[in-house]
């Protein structure tokens, strides 16, 4: 199993808190965005889209954050990642998708660096740009998270939910986003932050990492 990423992708790194919370060994390939590694003729083998994480396994390779996580799902059931009763599962599904499809999206270095270079948005005006959209989903994902979580963010078992949750919040943390208003979403992801499967994750003690 070899994942396919880069030490401060928050794709990537849902990726590998589900690894770790499945107990797999995997290996990485790690491609360097700042300097475009994953738009290689050889990446773009795996993935045309030149886009990371891309995991390959079986003798393929699988793309898209999410859909790599329910594929470890379904190979791997346990632990599940996502709750077994089917309504359940579409609220945890729902929760993911709104920080992978309705935050992360507008805020990946693709898009800030369309914002820098082709609309010339000042650093500050990038930064407004960055919060407006994290804060816009953290405020929805508070009181679901209020409705549905426990020790995690959704129930009391680390789950799909908390392997999308952990990596907005770094990126928040990173671009200095006030968070003081969101007293669930910031427990539940300190708790999910102190089990090892999160902190063997995180973008830090990662082999590409740049240097602290």
């Amino acid at each position: 199993m070899i994942l396919h990423g880069y030490w401060r992708s928050s794709a990537a790194y849902r990726v590998r808190i589900a690894l770790n919370l499945k107990g797999l060994e995997f290996s990485q390939a790690n491609h360097d965005l700042r300097t475009g590694a994953q738009h290689s003729e050889s990446f773009r083998a795996l993935n045309p889209q030149g886009l990371v994480p891309a995991l390959e396994l079986d003798g393929e390779a699988f793309t898209q954050s999410g859909a790599i996580i329910e594929l470890l799902d379904e190979l791997y059931p346990d632990p599940p990642l996502l709750p077994r009763e089917p309504h359940a599962r579409a609220h945890a599904r729902a929760m993911a998708a709104l920080i992978a499809c309705d935050i992360h999206p507008l805020n990946n270095l693709r898009v800030l660096s369309v914002l820098r270079r082709d609309l010339s948005a000042s650093e500050d005006q990038v930064s407004d740009w960055i919060a407006r959209w994290i804060t816009g989903g953290f405020a929805a994902l508070e009181p679901l998270i209020a409705r549905y979580g426990g020790a995690y963010a959704f129930g009391d078992q680390p789950g799909t939910v908390d392997c999308h949750l952990v990596p907005q919040v770094y990126s928040a943390e990173r671009f200095k986003v006030d968070l003081s208003t969101y007293s669930r979403l910031r427990a539940v992801a300190d708790h999910a932050r102190a089990h090892p499967a999160f902190a063997a994750a995180h973008p830090s003690v990662q082999p590409d990492a740049d240097p602290a």
